[in-house]
């Protein structure tokens, strides 16, 4: 099973986009935002990008089911996780419509080399964290976060998470949990979810 990626793409223009994504060896974009749409940057509309992406020489696909802005459960037993939008991704993680998108997903990164896109350009700020937490402890997939100057970082799985009976839960020391009430998700970069190039949390300063 071939390495796993995930890209913010931020504000870059679209041949800086694919640039990277090619200079990475990603043969296969999947859009995990669940409303792929930017005011400011309508080149990374999903229909833009079906049509962009491709010409570029990386296979494009959008699967809204990985995608964020959930609501949390009211019992959710995520409680290491502050903010309520990653716990609701957390929730999310064990639904049917999560797991049968993820399936795909690893069953694609078979054949080829994948990464997984959102807005937010730092990782730790948005919910494909916790997509590669999944991979990381459940899969037993390596996910490597590619950057804008072309870095690429190892996944080191959350401290909080923890996996139990094929699932992750995020319990663990949630009194100092790393996601604060800071710590915002993303979505787009109107700011709806927040913005790409905002302030790291307080937890990734430590």
């Amino acid at each position: 099973m071939a390495t796993i990626r995930t890209v913010g793409h931020g504000t870059l223009e679209a041949d800086a986009f694919a640039d990277l994504l090619r200079g990475a060896g990603v043969e296969g974009l999947w859009d995990v935002r669940r409303y792929p749409g930017s005011h400011r940057h309508p080149h990374f509309a999903s229909d833009a990008m079906a049509r962009w992406l491709p010409d570029r020489g990386v296979g494009y696909r959008h699967e809204p089911a990985l995608g964020g802005r959930r609501k949390p459960a009211p019992d959710s037993p995520h409680v290491g996780l502050r903010n309520e939008q990653f716990r609701a991704y957390a929730d999310h993680l064990t639904s049917a419509e999560f797991t049968d998108a993820l399936g795909g997903l690893v069953d694609a990164g078979g054949g080829q080399r994948l990464a997984v896109m959102c807005a937010e350009s730092l990782w730790w700020r948005c919910h494909r964290r916790l997509v590669a937490d999944h991979l990381v402890l459940v899969e037993g997939i390596e996910v490597e976060h590619l950057f804008h100057d072309g870095r690429l970082a190892p996944h080191s799985p959350t401290p909080e998470a923890r996996a139990v009976d094929g699932a992750v839960v995020y319990d663990v020391g949630f009194q100092g949990s790393l996601m604060g009430d800071d710590a915002t998700a993303d979505a787009d970069t109107d700011g709806r979810w927040g913005r790409a190039g905002d302030g790291v949390s307080r937890a990734r300063r430590r």
